[in-house]
């Protein structure tokens, strides 16, 4: 059975009150949402508390979704929604990037590229240290622009399915992802230049 075809066999099964049905809906979406909370909110209570409201709006409002292939996108405006609520009393996230999401094109034909000014002696440490500078510049975002990055580049919903969770313009997605990738892209080449400066002697 295809995910769509899944999908709404589960939600009918929810609607329908079916014995397991929720239980296996918090299966399979309770994890996503959770790590979403803590990729925005970079809490674990936060987060927790983000899943549990999102789940329970969701299971009582499952009746409103007129278009089971909406799902994802309107489970994610609900947890965003929430994301905001929480993020007036903490902050933060926590997740890295792939280098490729970090090399955003700019005209339509150059991809700038992330310099790489270390020696690489150790490439899983390197590696471990890239993730914790990503993770730090991802933290530093503005919200509005890091809950962007976050869903389409983490989450990995379409430009169109961020834009109905955020309801936002697609536009106005694109605009902010494109900034937030620069941004984050800004701090990384930073952070190695410094690296590279304390290692010089």
């Amino acid at each position: 059975m295809s995910d769509s075809g899944s999908c709404r066999d589960l939600l009918e099964r929810v609607r329908n009150d079916e014995p397991g049905a929720f239980d296996e809906f918090v299966r399979v979406y309770g994890d996503r949402i959770y790590a979403f909370g803590m990729r925005v909110c970079g809490n674990p209570q936060d987060a927790q508390d983000v899943a549990q409201d999102t789940l329970l709006q969701a299971f009582r409002s499952l009746e409103k979704l007129e278009e089971p292939g909406a799902l994802r996108s309107w489970l994610y405006r609900i947890a965003a929604n929430a994301c905001l609520m929480k993020r007036r009393k903490t902050g933060g996230a926590k997740r890295e990037l792939s280098l490729d999401d970090l090399r955003p094109r700019l005209d339509g034909t150059v991809r700038w590229e992330i310099p790489d000014f270390r020696p690489l002696p150790d490439e899983q440490a390197s590696k471990e240290q890239l993730r914790a500078t990503v993770r730090d510049a991802i933290r530093e975002l503005p919200q509005h622009y890091r809950i962007v990055l976050v869903l389409r580049d983490m989450e990995q919903l379409s430009t169109r399915e961020t834009a109905e969770a955020l309801d936002l313009p697609e536009p106005t997605v694109k605009m902010r992802l494109h900034r937030a990738r620069l941004m984050v892209r800004q701090t990384l080449e930073n952070a190695l230049r410094a690296g590279t400066r304390d290692r010089t002697p």
